[in-house]
């Protein structure tokens, strides 16, 4: 009697150990019988390595029936706001990294490494478990209608040829909502520019020319200065700029000017010392000439600079008849007689709108 009672008891409990379970791992899920009473025993029967990033769930005691899900982890890039970092995450596919990084607030992206063998975009996750997603290129949007798919993949699947410095990354689209590979365009270029450099003025004392005199003997030339910058752009946009050089790259040539240091001969002048022109100039109307060139003022100098005084004389003509300085200096009286002397050695015609009024 005992006997058989301990064999009904031993039947009973080899029944209750003996499960049968579903193994999800990674997405891809198997039902597994087993005797072992924990989730960690149903591991290590199975070879199903895991760390302490990986999740699995439940954990402890293993009942008849459970699902165990198993995610192992992988690291990948984040790009929050252009800052990058990697971080490890138990998502399966780039929308579920998405979703679980949207807590970051912010412009948030995973970003595709380049394949050192052949240069391909590589993300450690699929883009979407079902639905379409979008490939962003060159100011176009494409939509891949199978998002169960690589970034390599999708690309290729559109013929999507990158250039060396292209980055790709994974982000989800604010206008659709869906998960979208953008591809930027990035050129780095060294760029030159130049700009002027004045150049400077030199001065000489020149005694073959009168005080108040000058002439430039040497022409000044501008020099060149020229900067070489490395420049990136990514879709024609610049982001960073890098200068290389900062040159001279054609030198400046003074200006040399040459200053009257002769001092003039006394002006020849009449009783009293005034300052005498003679001949006829001295019975003509010279008030009305004044008037009519400058309002009689004999201080007034024209808009441009150059013309100055009664007569608007110019400084070249006013030195040409033996005056020092510039004529809007000299007294009203003195600017007449040297009036009168250009009078008598070139006639009216040195004053071509106001000269018929000397004859009124």
């Amino acid at each position: 009697m005992t006997a058989v009672l301990l064999v009904g008891s031993g039947a009973t409990v080899a029944s209750a150990a003996h499960k049968t379970v579903s193994l999800d791992i990674d997405g891809e899920t198997t039902s597994v019988t087993t005797w072992s009473g924990s989730v960690h025993g149903l591991l290590d029967e199975n070879d199903v390595e895991v760390t302490d990033r990986d999740l699995v769930a439940p954990v402890g005691k293993l009942e008849d029936g459970a699902e165990i899900v198993v995610r192992h982890a992988r690291l990948i890039d984040v790009q929050t706001d252009g800052s990058a970092e990697s971080v490890w995450t138990t998502a399966l596919t780039a929308d579920e990294a998405l979703a679980a990084f949207a807590s970051r607030g912010g412009d948030v992206r995973l970003v595709a490494s380049r394949s050192a063998a052949d240069g391909r975009p590589e993300l450690a996750l699929e883009l979407t478990l079902d639905g379409p997603a979008d490939v962003v290129v060159d100011g176009q949007t494409h939509t891949v209608d199978d998002g169960s798919t690589t970034v390599g993949e999708a690309l290729e699947h559109l013929g999507v040829t990158l250039g060396e410095l292209d980055t790709v990354t994974v982000a989800r689209s604010p206008e659709t909502g869906r998960v979208s590979v953008v591809v930027s365009r990035v050129l780095v270029q060294e760029v030159a520019t130049t700009s002027e450099v004045a150049f400077a003025t030199v001065t000489q004392d020149d005694p073959s020319r009168y005080v108040g005199q000058k002439a430039v003997v040497t022409r000044g030339v501008t020099g060149v200065r020229t900067v070489l910058d490395r420049v990136t752009t990514v879709d024609g946009v610049e982001t960073a700029r890098e200068t290389l050089s900062d040159t001279v790259t054609q030198a400046p040539v003074d200006e040399v000017v040459k200053v009257g240091a002769k001092q003039r001969p006394a002006a020849t002048a009449a009783s009293g010392g005034a300052i005498s022109a003679g001949g006829a100039a001295d019975s003509l109307n010279w008030a009305a000439l004044a008037q009519c060139e400058s309002g009689g003022n004999a201080s007034i100098v024209s808009s441009t600079g150059k013309y100055h005084g009664l007569y608007q004389f110019s400084v070249a003509t006013w030195q040409a008849v033996g005056g020092a300085g510039v004529p809007s200096q000299a007294s009203a009286d003195e600017q007449t007689a040297r009036a009168k002397m250009l009078y008598n050695r070139s006639g009216a015609g040195q004053w071509p709108h106001c000269g018929s009024r000397l004859f009124g």
